[in-house]
């Protein structure tokens, strides 16, 4: 199938008959799908082109409509769907606009290589494809058809071109007339016509046409004539009848003027570019990312946060193209976008002659100006002009096709044929980084420093805070270096630890720089100036968000609608990242600010905590169902502001919202092993809550007495807090609200006191409960059944357990059931299957992410491995599971591991590094725990060992890894 849209829009099928396609609507749409057949066309572009600025109600209805009946027309295969919009299933050559391109293309490539009688066959070829005005049928998609058309006149000018190589000069003498005549101010024109009468013996002609161009475009617009112009009139002064015009890839004649100044034997004119005084650093691929789209477009916008380099990246990059380039600073102009770019390309103001003659526009003498040259305009800090700067960008690249636009701005110019190149903080190093320098956010900083500090470095006593300082400054590269001025007064470890009042700290930058760029607050002020009182209302309630926020949380918490969210991302003042939109630090702490200020920072902190505990309240179920790895990582997404919600609670006095919260948290806690951070919270909470009690809140204080247990507390205040969870509820209690509850509270609070009663309890209810809690209670009976020595029954039971757990997909739950079967196996002394089952729960608790079941998991195998004389083996996973459970805070786990290294120290008859590591396993042990009841016997049992083989306390050092190789005895 074959489509015409240079003219009234057709189609013909592939055996040549017409299609017919019905309404103007319909044939609007298929002349807005055909101009980019192949690609997808977004429905709001569409829409544009279909109805304008002035849609009709129900339009998605109405496009769709359209949609259907176009399909009808052309097979319902031939237009696509996709979620970002629709596609004309169509090859681009199979449409007569895309075929003229083509052949312009080639007839121009022909005549740049010396075959002007190819190129006029090419060219003439092309141009016959047209028959009347581009995209009749779609009147609204203005800017397209004046791309074409301009596209159209530039094709007739290289075809007259090719013509004059060819000795046609008389016969094109009549057209250039009827040509120059409609479009007077285009000089390549007149400076053909210049040229066919010189060549048809007619110089004065010729001589006279240049006096009126000169003379015209010194009233009109006030430039002198351009290369093509000035070059002809030489030739024809001259008398030199062997000088054609140029191949538009040939480099511009010289010429003397204020708006073509000659260019520099050296290299390209280049006006506005400074020369920069410091390196450029850490954007290599960035700049390699801008020519590639440089040459592939004609507009590049770089966009980013303030201070984030847009400026430096754009001059870098137009230091690397040929040709002309101008750069045009915006950020001084309050209004007047045009004019500023005549001054900057130093066109003066038209000579006015008489009180009838009106002012010529200033976007016509750009136009007319930029019409034939190949030039490359840097658009700098366009954010606060940004719909005048689209518009003139949009109407100058589509009347000017040798125009390149490279532009700078905090949110996207938004028009057709955009390339967006988002400018991201410099790279930042992990915090525990062996080489920062290998990361351009900390290069930037040394560099800079160095410039202030003479001999400075990044050395193992300031790599820290030099990585600090970075990670705090979000890697913006205006940040980074405002703080590394402050070297000049403050030691390094100062600046690091001052940041918390970045807005003060960082106050000195480059007195020459534009005032914004000369403090942090400035910087981000700038921005906050530019939006709208809802953008500002938004950035200020977000800003309670600690680790940023999906839209539907946003719109809930600030109570705007998501559209406004949206806006910030494209104004730069937050970032889409994995489905969630995030500030920088910089730009929150300004927020934040605002939101104090405002004086309703107090019920925002309420909506965001209430949120948190609705979403916990909801997911905490799943985080135990087959769903559980996708709950657990949108959970890890939430982490930050879950933490920041339970904090404030507790800070504002909402102890009840605090306490609910961090109850219904603690299953994903315990499961993802953060163990430090979360008893923190709890120990805040029951600081706060002193001796009273929240009536109705037993469950809730009971997980929070248990959470704040599990990082290894053992003072006289937990051990009282558990004896009163214990009396409030027994082992034999099922919870009602915090499900998770059940499983914890024998690991504190100890064993029930009638075993038989607990089991006949728990077979009773067992098959009552929910399918986790029914789980969990198979197991609770299997352990139960252990204790009494009814062992092959407990096996029974754990494997019920096992099966119950598998069915409903709980991986957790499966761990727990194999460690239970392990250890059962183990004090069988069935060491290979114990191996096994270690095996297995280790590879479930690596997929599910749960750090103390994977630590638990490596202490059972090495155990297991210690018996089966793998020393080696179980030195590994002893020593991965003690650096594991050092991250993570888990207590027990770095007894238990240090334990078992040590116990392989003394078999290896290394008897100083064995008590070390058993007293720092008995150190490690939490005491309180019911849990932690076997590995304390077996410290003391290991510690007692070692006196009676007579080592004297205070023997070897090691570290974790530092036990030797031997057998270990049990």
């Amino acid at each position: 199938m074959r489509f015409q849209i240079l003219g009234p829009t057709t189609a013909w099928q592939a055996d040549g008959e017409p299609v017919e396609l019905g309404g103007p609507r319909v044939r609007a749409l298929l002349t807005l799908l055909a101009l980019d057949a192949g690609r997808i066309v977004t429905a709001g572009h569409l829409v544009d082109g279909m109805y304008g600025a002035r849609p009709p109600e129900g339009v998605a209805n109405a496009l769709q409509s359209q949609v259907s009946r176009l399909r009808r027309a052309l097979g319902r295969d031939r237009v696509e769907f996709h979620p970002a919009g629709y596609r004309l299933v169509a090859d681009p050559e199979d449409v007569d606009a895309r075929r003229f391109e083509l052949l312009i293309r080639d007839g121009r490539q022909a005549l740049a290589g010396g075959d002007p009688e190819r190129a006029a066959a090419l060219l003439r070829a092309g141009l016959d494809l047209w028959h009347g005005a581009p995209l009749a049928d779609a009147p609204h998609a203005e800017a397209a058809a004046a791309a074409l058309e301009e596209l159209r006149l530039a094709a007739t000018e290289d075809r007259v071109q090719a013509d004059l190589a060819l000795g046609r000069h008389r016969e094109l003498v009549a057209e250039l007339t009827r040509l120059t005549a409609a479009h007077p101010l285009r000089e390549r024109l007149r400076a053909q016509l210049m040229r066919a009468l010189y060549g048809s013996g007619r110089q004065a002609e010729a001589l006279t046409v240049y006096e009126e161009a000169r003379k015209l475009l010194d009233e009109e617009l006030g430039i002198d004539p351009g290369p093509d112009l000035t070059a002809a009139h030489l030739a024809v002064l001259r008398a030199d009848p062997s000088l054609t015009p140029r191949a538009p890839s040939s480099p511009p004649t010289p010429a003397v003027s204020p708006t073509h100044p000659r260019t520099d034997p050296a290299g390209p004119m280049r006006v506005g570019l400074r020369s920069q005084l410091t390196s450029f650093v850490g954007r290599a691929e960035e700049l390699d990312r801008v020519g590639a789209s440089l040459r592939d477009g004609r507009l590049v916008s770089l966009i980013g946060a303030g201070g984030a380099g847009k400026t430096r990246l754009a001059m870098e990059a137009a230091a690397r193209e040929p040709g002309e380039v101008y750069f045009v600073p915006l950020a001084p102009v309050s209004g007047g976008v045009p004019q500023a770019v005549l001054a900057a390309l130093d066109i003066r103001d038209a000579l006015l002659h008489g009180h009838e003659r009106s002012r010529v526009d200033p976007v016509d003498r750009l136009v007319a100006a930029l019409a034939d040259r190949e030039l490359l305009l840097i658009l700098d800090n366009c954010e606060h002009l940004v719909t005048e700067t689209a518009e003139l960008t949009d109407h100058l690249l589509a009347a000017c096709p040798r125009l390149r636009v490279l532009a700078t701005s905090r949110e996207a110019l938004g028009i057709t044929g955009e390339s967006v190149l988002p400018v991201t903080p410099l790279r930042l190093p992990p915090p525990e980084a062996d080489d920062p320098l290998g990361y351009p956010a900390v290069r930037l900083f040394t560099d800079r420093a160095a410039a202030v500090r003479p001999g400075f470095a990044v050395d193992e006593d300031n790599r820290a805070h030099v990585v600090r300082i970075c990670h705090a400054l979000d890697g913006l590269p205006l940040a980074i270096e405002l703080a590394a001025a402050r070297l000049r007064t403050l030691p390094v470890a100062e600046v690091a630890a001052r940041l918390d009042d970045r807005f003060r700290l960082l106050t000195r930058g480059s007195r020459t720089a534009l005032p914004r760029h000369q403090t942090l607050r400035a910087v981000v002020a700038w921005s906050w100036d530019l939006l709208t009182e809802d953008e500002r209302l938004m950035a200020r309630r977000l800003s309670v968000f600690a680790g940023g926020a999906r839209p539907e949380a946003a719109e809930r918490v600030c109570g705007l609608p998501e559209d406004v969210l949206f806006s910030l991302a494209e104004k730069s003042l937050v970032e889409y990242v994995d489905g969630r939109f995030r500030m920088l630090a910089t730009i929150r702490a300004f927020c934040l600010e605002r939101l104090e200020e405002s004086g309703e920072a107090e019920e925002i902190r309420h909506a965001h905590a209430r949120h948190y505990l609705d979403f916990m309240l909801a997911t905490d179920p799943l985080l135990r169902t087959s769903e559980q790895l996708v709950w657990l990582a949108r959970v890890d997404e939430e982490s930050d502001d879950l933490d920041a919600a339970v904090r404030w609670a507790t800070e504002a006095g909402h102890l009840e919202l605090g306490f609910r919260m961090l109850a219904h948290s603690a299953c994903y806690w315990w499961m993802r092993g953060h163990r430090s951070a979360s008893s923190h919270l709890a120990d805040g909470l029951l600081s706060a809550l002193g001796e009273r009690r929240l009536p109705g809140m037993d469950e809730e204080f009971a997980m929070c007495v248990l959470v704040s247990a599990w990082n290894g507390r053992s003072d006289e205040e937990l051990r009282s807090q558990l004896s009163e969870v214990q009396a409030l509820l027994p082992i034999e209690w099922l919870p009602k609200r915090v499900e998770f509850l059940m499983m914890l509270l024998s690991m504190f609070t100890g064993p029930p006191s009638d075993f038989a009663m607990t089991y006949d309890l728990l077979g009773r209810y067992g098959d009552r409960l929910p399918p986790w809690q029914q789980s969990l209670a198979y197991t609770g009976r299997a352990f139960l059944l252990q204790v009494l020595g009814r062992t092959d029954e407990a096996v029974a039971e754990f494997e019920r357990s096992l099966a119950a757990f598998r069915r409903i997909g709980e991986r957790w739950g499966i761990v727990l059931v194999l460690s239970g079967l392990g250890n059962l196996r183990q004090s069988q002394a069935d060491h290979r299957g114990a191996l096994a089952l270690a095996d297995e729960a280790l590879e479930v608790a690596r997929e599910l992410r749960a750090y103390t079941e994977i630590g638990e998991a490596l202490c059972r195998r090495g155990d297991a491995l210690a018996y089966l004389d793998d020393l080696e083996g179980a030195r590994a996973d002893y020593r991965e599971a003690a650096e594991l459970a050092r991250m993570k805070g888990s207590m027990e786990i770095r007894a238990w591991a240090l334990l078992g290294l040590g116990e392989a120290a003394t078999a290896d008859g290394d008897l100083g590094t064995a008590r070390d590591l058993l007293v720092r396993a008995r150190e490690a042990c939490p005491r309180s725990w019911y849990s932690t009841g076997d590995t304390w016997e077996r410290i003391e049992t290991a510690l007692t060992r070692l006196d009676t083989a007579g080592e004297p306390a205070g023997g070897g050092e090691a570290g974790d890894g530092e036990a030797g190789d031997g057998k270990t005895s049990r």
